[in-house]
């Protein structure tokens, strides 16, 4: 899977392995989901990445399916 980042900003979220609000970065990537090259073009797929900043745990979640 092939990555492009988008903008990045900073805000409070709730962090499940913190257990606490905690500030989060928050960037939006599009991610390449075929590993065939004649449509890779065609299959990127936005994904909310949050990373805290306390723990540094990451997430990652499909926009489409929000």
């Amino acid at each position: 899977m092939a990555t492009q980042a988008g903008a990045r900003t900073e805000r409070s979220e709730f962090c499940e392995h913190c257990g606490r609000e905690t500030v989060h970065s928050i960037t939006l990537q599009l991610v390449t989901e075929s590993d065939r090259s004649d449509n890779a073009e065609f299959s990127r797929e936005p994904y909310r990445v949050t990373e805290c900043l306390a723990c540094g745990e990451q997430t990652a979640v499909r926009m489409n399916n929000i």
